[in-house]
């Protein structure tokens, strides 16, 4: 990818690569309780899937669109631009057994699958790959107030990042 200006929502997610929730019921992550309390969740852990709340939490910090139901992964689907290919920050719709998974485009691996930044792989903050065969929408996010964006065009062009290739199978 050539030299461009990080995204802003980018740079806030990538500050959270590796908070992990705290499994079980004898705690909570308290950052991962905040991001609820923002974005006006009825709910107070962090055993309920959270990419959702990953990426709502990211969008609205940085002045962009949030979906009114951001706590389903595939509602994500209509927050902005539809892309007919990834672009270096998109969000990406998954569909997994059980529901959905959403998170954000920044690369590819020499094997093809799509780096993802997103909250609740592996109950943690992280980056990894995904095939694309899951895909179920690229989707530039929206401003603010609802008024449609594009990417430039340059974000098309996806970083190649290192990794084992073992891709997320589920995300629940």
């Amino acid at each position: 990818m050539s030299k461009q200006t990080e995204l802003a929502w980018i740079a806030e997610a990538r500050k959270h690569i590796g908070l992990s929730e705290i499994v079980g019921t004898k705690g909570h992550n308290t950052t991962i309780l905040g991001w609820l309390k923002k974005l006006g969740a009825w709910w107070a852990e962090d055993e309920t899937p959270w990419c959702g709340t990953f990426v709502g939490y990211c969008l609205q910090f940085t002045g962009r669109f949030v979906v009114k139901h951001w706590y389903r992964a595939k509602d994500w689907a209509n927050a902005g631009t539809k892309l007919s290919k990834p672009a270096y920050g998109c969000l990406v719709i998954f569909n997994r057994s059980g529901g959905g998974h959403v998170g954000f485009v920044v690369g590819k691996d020499a094997r093809g699958n799509l780096m993802v930044l997103g909250g609740n792989q592996s109950n943690k903050v992280s980056i990894a790959p995904f095939s694309t065969d899951r895909v179920v929408a690229y989707v530039w996010p929206s401003f603010g107030n609802g008024v449609p964006s594009i990417p430039d065009p340059k974000r098309y062009d996806l970083p190649i990042l290192s990794s084992n290739g073992n891709v997320s199978t589920n995300e629940a």
